[in-house]
């Protein structure tokens, strides 16, 4: 019998031997594979895992540049505020979290979920912003339930500041949170979710100016996400500050003058197109608008019959009524169609084809030149001098003027206003135009319409001469790090060219209009400086014969208009006064214009201050 069986066999053993030694070296090498792929090849990610465990990023906001007016009366600053921000990583339950937070801080889940979903690129670790500017009542409740809140972080940040509340809101805007939409922007490819940035007035429009760098702070955390310890901090940048060429006691006396009727007012220095005032009515406070507003506050702010988001000043679009009238002298002066000393009888209404075109004054107002016609505002006259121009010349002079287009102003969102002519009938409205619509035009009815900053302008230019500057409302900027003021220089947008004998006519009818007794703005008289003006009252409604607009409801009443310069010998500001459903703007829109002009000329000229 053979001692030794074929598992015993000295070379199988040495065969199997040797497949072991190969298994075994095959295992080593995958280990040290992985162990090459885990340390070298994914090295960094583990890493930065490994620290996220530990360690979190928090961006820091910046202060925004504070916003002064041309003297350095400060507007807008900032103060302190807390900002609540949730870690998702760092969240087990993250349900229940936000039930709490609900509960707590008395805010609407579907927002808190609106705004988790906003994080950009789904970095981890990101903190998300839930809610800013936090009552004190609400940051002791996070506090004290701290611990059982793993993966909330509390910062202090800056929140916007208005110190006037609603004066002067169109034109400071306000700031919130960024939008998605926001964040496609070039200029917002570096901002991160949560971040403020502005959203309306000058606050947007300078906004990369002075929104200012965002800083970090790297701070170690628990194992529940709780701060621990700070590591690192690097400072945020403050954003530039800005000087705005409105003037604070101006601004006030405009808002003041409006009262509580809804309308706007423009004030202009017409010898650099500095805007020196602009208030709308009804207005809104910025301050609400840049913290935390509900969906359901917003919607009610957002539709307010009484529109006061809107800015009447750059958005409105008004009937200009018998400040056209300035339109139609230049055309009638310089095409020769009326001379100045030229006699047109008014009777109280012009026959055009088978219409009377009624004056306003019924009895009519008998012989009127171009100087008397424009002291009384006769509209028969205008009828008569509108016809002989032509809608196409019309529309010409009033483009040159700046009407049917934007100013150019810094503030988004700003309407033309509309200059009639008979291609854009057509185009409108599939119609020719008809004779009879240009005596509608010539006193400012009709399908002509305007903003109340063209007007200011308007009567800016006829002042200086036809000289026309862009409107603007920044004067400079001051560098934060450096301390360098960049001002902004006027710019001159165009010149219309009339004879100055067409000017001065012109001028001496709109001082008239103020000082002499028949004038339809005796109430802009003032005691302390002259002024030279011209009313309107823009027709909200077409009326029948024997009806007056004051027996109608408020809504269907006449738009009452005052535009004015001063002094009338070197003019120093220009205004445009819109008040809405007015009635006549002789009776309402002067006074203010008054106001206005008295505040900002009470000490003679001013000069320009360097306060800066």
């Amino acid at each position: 019998m053979d001692l030794y069986t074929s598992s015993d066999n000295p070379r199988e053993l040495q065969n199997r031997l040797g497949y072991l030694m190969i298994g075994i070296v095959a295992i080593f090498v995958a280990l040290l594979l992985r162990a090459w792929y885990l340390q070298i090849t994914k090295g960094n990610y583990y890493r930065e895992q490994s620290e996220n465990n530990r360690v979190r990023v928090v961006s820091i906001q910046p202060s925004r540049g504070l916003i002064f007016d041309r003297h350095g009366e400060l507007l807008a600053n900032n103060v302190p505020s807390f900002n609540l921000y949730l870690v998702l990583e760092d969240i087990a339950d993250k349900k229940a979290l936000l039930d709490e937070l609900a509960r707590l801080i008395q805010m609407d889940r579907a927002e808190m979920d609106r705004k988790i979903r906003s994080r950009k690129n789904n970095v981890p670790y990101m903190p998300v912003k839930i809610k800013d500017g936090l009552s004190l009542k609400e940051v002791a409740l996070i506090e004290s339930h701290r611990m059982d809140l793993a993966g909330t972080l509390l910062e202090p940040e800056p929140q916007r500041n208005y110190l006037y509340g609603s004066l002067a809101a169109h034109l400071l805007g306000y700031v919130g949170e960024i939008s998605p939409a926001q964040m496609q922007e070039s200029d917002n490819s570096e901002v991160l979710p949560g971040t403020s940035v502005g959203q309306n007035g000058v606050e947007k429009t300078y906004d990369i100016h002075i929104r200012g760098e965002v800083g970090q702070k790297i701070i170690e955390v628990d194992a529940g996400g709780h701060e621990m310890k700070v590591l690192r901090v690097q400072e945020p940048a403050s954003g530039n500050d800005l000087y705005l060429t409105i003037d604070l006691n101006v601004q006030k006396a405009a808002e003041e003058a409006l009262g509580k009727d809804a309308g706007t007012i423009v004030a202009i220095n017409p010898r650099n197109g500095e805007i020196l005032a602009m208030a709308s009515h009804p207005a809104f406070d910025p301050n609400q608008l840049s913290r935390s507003l509900s969906p359901a506050d917003w919607e009610a702010l957002a539709s307010d019959p009484s529109h006061p988001l809107t800015n009447r000043a750059t958005q409105g679009q008004y009937p200009p009524g018998s400040t056209f009238k300035l339109v139609v002298s230049s055309a009638a002066l310089e095409s020769k169609e009326v001379k100045a000393d030229e006699q047109i009888n008014c009777t109280g209404g012009l026959l055009f084809g088978r219409r009377v075109y009624k004056d306003w004054k019924r009895g009519g107002h008998g012989l009127m030149d171009l100087h008397s016609a424009i002291v009384q505002s006769c509209d028969v006259y205008f009828y008569e001098a509108g016809r002989r121009v032509g809608i196409d010349r019309l529309a010409d002079y009033a483009f040159r003027y700046g009407l049917g287009q934007p100013t150019g102003i810094e503030l988004t969102s700003e309407k033309s206003g509309n200059v009639p002519t008979p291609q854009w009938k057509m185009r409108a409205k599939g119609e020719p135009w008809y004779p009879g619509e240009t005596l509608s035009a010539s006193i400012g009815q009709g399908f002509v319409t305007v903003t109340p900053i063209q007007l200011a302008n308007l009567i800016g230019t006829v002042a200086m001469s036809g000289v026309r500057y862009q409107p603007h409302l920044v004067k400079a900027i001051r560098d934060r790090a450096t301390g360098r003021l960049f001002e902004f220089p006027p710019v001159q947008i165009g010149r219309v060219v009339l004879a100055e004998e067409t000017f001065n006519t012109i001028r001496q009818g709109l001082s008239g209009v103020v000082s002499e007794p028949h004038g339809t703005g005796a109430a802009a008289r003032s005691k302390i400086i002259s002024i030279g003006g011209k009313t309107g009252t823009a027709q909200v409604v077409e009326m029948k014969a024997g009806i007056e607009t004051k027996s109608l409801p408020k809504e269907f009443q006449d738009h009452a208009w005052f535009i004015a310069f001063a002094p009338v010998e070197d003019p120093q500001i220009a205004v445009a006064v819109l008040i809405e459903h007015g009635g006549h703007g002789g009776e309402t829109a002067a006074p203010p214009a008054k106001r206005v002009i008295e505040e900002y000329l009470k000490n003679g000229a001013p000069q320009i201050h360097q306060q800066l």
